[in-house]
């Protein structure tokens, strides 16, 4: 969670009206290392958040589990050029599952 703009803004108004960065933590409720990040910015809103993309596209994984289905984790991270736990925690996205019912 980040901190409101409105916080942002009356910290560093602090600072520059002479008080000190120790005390505008304490009483802003923020670390001496996030007053510090504020001082140096030149607008102080919150940066958007980023989307990682991952390197298995997973529509052609779930095709690639319909086509072959006993395939080990470590084959298919051959083919998708991963690691098997990385292949692991895209079936688990995609919430599939190996075991049979």
């Amino acid at each position: 969670m980040s901190y409101s703009l409105d916080l942002r803004e009356q910290a560093v108004k602090f600072v520059r009206a002479g008080g000190s960065r120790t005390e505008a933590s304490r009483i802003f409720g923020a670390s001496r290392k996030t007053i510090f990040h504020w001082l140096r910015r030149a607008d102080l809103s919150p940066a958007p958040c980023r989307v990682r993309k991952g390197k298995i596209d997973k529509a052609r994984l779930a095709a690639h589990v319909q086509a072959h289905p006993d395939r080990l984790l470590r084959e298919r991270a051959a083919e998708f050029g991963v690691t098997p736990s990385g292949v692991w925690r895209a079936l688990r996205k995609l919430r599939i599952s190996k075991k049979n019912n």
